[in-house]
């Protein structure tokens, strides 16, 4: 992604970026000028934590993309896009006295070290199973110590961040409630449940209910879906991704055949379109995709 601050740190490189010291202290410095007061650049002086947010999600997609697609080149790029968020949010917070960069660095060190007992410390683990247990284990001594601090009953839901997205909070939702023995048994019971959710959804569909109940019964039904993920060992965002790619995929296709004969979507019949992707899907059969 473009953004504009991105294209604005790449115009300040050319002028008067900072060449002294490490490439780190380089980034630091490009963007304390991007924020500076008075020749800075208008736009990064206006931004605050709230608003680069969307920006972070975003670039974190754009990471996940570039491994899907294998591109170490355009990985390089985008991991750097990545890293200037948090650049971009430790100037701002020094900027208000709150932490800067190497407070956040030193945060993170400690937090990988007190996390690793077998390897900084006397611990033993012997296998990469075990290491999982011992790491929950630990996070879930420090939202317990959170929990008390803030003066509050502790839950296993606790740490399971609001701003994820959606299918990926309700993977972690579920993951939580099934370490406690809320789930169940297998996947084979939950076809039921999907069954029974895509009736309610139906029904609901049937009794001209508003949209709110519409969309309480179909966030039921992608719940369920994401179930049966779990029980499969299927990460849903990933599955969706790829659900998206094949649409998007097989989708051009059809809009190239409808070109090859002068015509658009918009201007051909559902019947058409439909016998154009029986096509694109044949062809994606024949070569594994």
């Amino acid at each position: 992604m473009e953004t504009p601050f991105v294209t604005k740190m790449s115009q300040t490189k050319s002028q008067e970026a900072p060449r002294s010291g490490s490439s780190i202290d380089r980034l630091l410095a490009i963007m304390a000028r991007l924020r500076d007061p008075e020749r800075g650049c208008p736009w990064d002086r206006e931004q605050s934590f709230a608003t680069i947010a969307p920006h972070t999600i975003e670039e974190a997609y754009e990471v996940a993309d570039a491994i899907d697609r294998g591109d170490m080149a355009a990985l390089k790029d985008e991991l750097g896009d990545l890293l200037f968020q948090v650049v971009f949010y430790a100037q701002m917070a020094s900027e208000d006295g709150a932490f800067d960069f190497d407070a956040i660095v030193d945060a993170i060190s400690e937090k990988m070290i007190r996390r690793h007992p077998h390897v900084f410390g006397t611990a033993r683990i012997e296998s990469a199973e075990a290491q999982t247990q011992a790491w929950e284990e630990q996070k879930a001594q420090e939202r317990k110590a959170e929990a008390a601090a803030a003066g509050r009953p502790v839950s296993v839901l606790d740490g399971v961040t609001v701003g994820l997205p959606a299918l990926t909070r309700a993977m972690k939702l579920q993951k939580r409630a099934a370490r406690v023995g809320f789930d169940w048994p297998s996947a084979a019971p939950i076809f039921d449940k999907l069954a029974e959710e895509v009736r309610e959804v139906a029904a609901e569909i049937e009794a001209g209910s508003n949209a709110d109940r519409l969309e309480d019964e179909v966030g039921d039904l992608l719940f369920t879906c994401v179930n049966l993920a779990r029980h499969l060992a299927v990460d849903p965002e990933a599955a969706l991704r790829r659900a998206n790619r094949k649409f998007e995929r097989r989708f051009r296709k059809i809009e190239a055949a409808l070109a090859e004969r002068g015509r658009t979507p918009a201007e051909s019949s559902l019947d058409e379109m439909e016998a154009l992707w029986r096509a694109a899907a044949r062809d994606d059969y024949r070569s594994g995709d």
